[in-house]
């Protein structure tokens, strides 16, 4: 960094930045020496902590007239919200689908924010760290090098995305997107394994489809959905006269990280004439591992994958993406005329295609840098070797539990989710119940619970890139412990049901 500049003589009293840059220097140095400091002593403390009563009245008061100072608000970080984090940046959090994050990203989004940049469109450099992420997936995923992309928050929404994309292709000579609903002659049905993540089922919903119009098919024994299933949905849909025009395939189920059979999936699709879209939020990055790739093939297939780089890649929160091998049938879903996006043959306001076009957001941060910086600074083995470790971990864990005189397996291992419970615990699963609140009260771990065939079943998503063999074998000491105490426990009242049959539990 270059000399200090010092604040003009006539700077405004409105002007938000420092008086003093030199000051504000050393209280910025202090401040990540101290996070970096957390981040390399994480195994010092607690994987979770409930909020103490001041920090949480920390947050009741009223809004300040004034202001406090960088210094102040430091002190207020330090001592009432770093304490209390979420926890899935420490080794031995494995409840849900969440990333560690990296020191890297870290840093990535520090400079990200310094540039402020939005990246709703226009003709800057940040627009071209994000073509070239989609780029690169496009390689990765096999789809064609003019794939298009975009950033969204998380595969929830990219979903959502893809059910447009999928509609606009269905009935594109309809123009939805100016008449409305009211413009479709037969209605819309689409597809998904009972098992796929709920946010499949909001997408209806939101669209307008309505959920009752989402086939969820059953699964098999692995999880994964039944393909003749489905073929007999599909034919019993057309013969009622409705107009099936989306199968969405799962890689990496929400509750046990089942695959569904992508290639099948994708030959349905296409002898059915129906968009083939893949909720790969963790799974789908398996392609970065050789020895997992296998795993997902028919996933090159796809007319669209959703996926979060904050999971599986552990970029800073949030960074999902949405890929489309069509980059016109992407664009028709939602580009827009407006006279404040009109393009210009030079200048900022030039370009063709602007992330804008290709999603509901004008308003976006620069989420590409982090994800960038990861992978450029990692590259795509080290990535790949740390996903391929935790499934390695997740085998650890389930020999563990076969060996346990204590504890058994509830579903396969397909990746890196393992599901599991006591062997005697009733059908309240007071038990499993009373282990996970434990020991996510004790700090010790951080595992989670699910409903598996309609009983809470103990979940441990091993996605950290901190987390050691050490980790899994002292973890199955803590549960063994954690067993024996919740034995003598009082009973629990028991979990609600679900609001409809097949709605997860989980919510990563």
């Amino acid at each position: 960094m270059g000399a200090a500049v010092p604040a003009p003589a006539d700077a405004s009293p409105a002007d938000l930045d420092p008086t003093d840059w030199e000051a504000f220097r050393a209280e910025s140095h202090r401040a990540l020496d101290a996070m970096i400091d957390h981040l390399a002593t994480l195994r010092e403390r607690p994987v979770w902590r409930e909020p103490s009563a001041e920090a949480r009245e920390r947050f009741r008061r009223p809004l300040p007239a004034e202001g406090h100072g960088l210094s102040a608000a430091l002190e207020d970080f330090e001592r009432f919200i770093q304490p209390y984090a979420n926890g899935n940046i420490h080794p031995l959090f494995m409840g849900w689908a969440q990333g560690a994050g990296t020191p890297v990203g870290m840093i990535a989004e520090m400079l990200a924010a310094g540039l402020n940049s939005n990246c709703g469109g226009r003709n800057h450099i940040a627009l071209d760290v994000e073509r070239q992420i989609a780029a690169w997936m496009a390689e990765a995923f096999g789809f064609p090098l003019d794939a298009s992309g975009v950033f969204v928050t998380g595969t929830s929404i990219a979903n959502f995305l893809s059910l447009l994309v999928a509609r606009e292709h269905a009935l594109g000579e309809k123009n939805v997107r100016k008449n409305g609903l009211k413009a479709l002659e037969e209605q819309l049905v689409a597809y998904a394994s009972r098992e796929a993540h709920n946010c499949v089922r909001q997408a209806m919903e939101l669209a307008g489809l309505g959920a009752r119009h989402l086939r969820l098919i059953e699964s098999d024994s692995s999880h994964s959905l039944r393909i003749d299933e489905l073929k007999r949905a599909i034919a019993e849909d057309r013969a009622a006269g409705l107009h099936p025009f989306l199968v969405v395939g799962t890689a990496g189920s929400v509750d046990t990280g089942a695959i569904d059979d992508l290639d099948a999936l994708a030959d349905i699709a296409k002898a059915e004439d129906l968009w083939f879209h893949i909720d790969g939020a963790f799974g789908a990055l398996a392609v970065l591992s050789p020895a997992l790739k296998p795993l997902v093939k028919g996933l090159e297939r796809a007319d669209s994958i959703a996926f979060d780089f904050h999971k599986w890649l552990h970029v800073p929160y949030d960074a999902g993406f949405f890929l489309v091998r069509d980059p016109e049938a992407h664009r028709r879903a939602f580009a827009a005329n407006a006279a404040y996006l009109t393009r210009a043959p030079r200048g900022l306001a030039a370009g063709e295609i602007w992330p804008c076009d290709l999603g509901a957001d004008l308003s976006r941060g620069f989420r590409a840098l982090k994800t960038w910086f990861t992978i450029e600074v990692f590259g795509a083995q080290q990535l790949g070797a740390c996903i391929e470790k935790s499934c390695a971990l997740a085998q650890r864990l389930r020999g563990h539990i076969e060996a346990s005189q204590t504890f058994e397996m509830r579903a396969p291992v397909a990746l890196n989710v393992v599901c599991f419970g006591v062997k005697d615990d009733d059908e309240s699963g007071r038990l499993n119940r009373e282990i996970v609140m434990e020991l996510h009260e004790s700090g010790e771990a951080a595992p989670s619970l699910t409903l598996l065939d309609g009983h809470p079943t103990i979940r441990a998503a091993i996605f950290n890139h901190r987390t050691r063999e050490t980790d899994i074998d002292d973890f199955m000491q803590m549960l063994e412990r954690a067993a024996q105490r919740a034995r003598g426990e009082p009973p629990l009242e028991p979990l609600p049901e679900p609001r409809e049959e097949g709605e997860p539990l989980s919510q990563d």
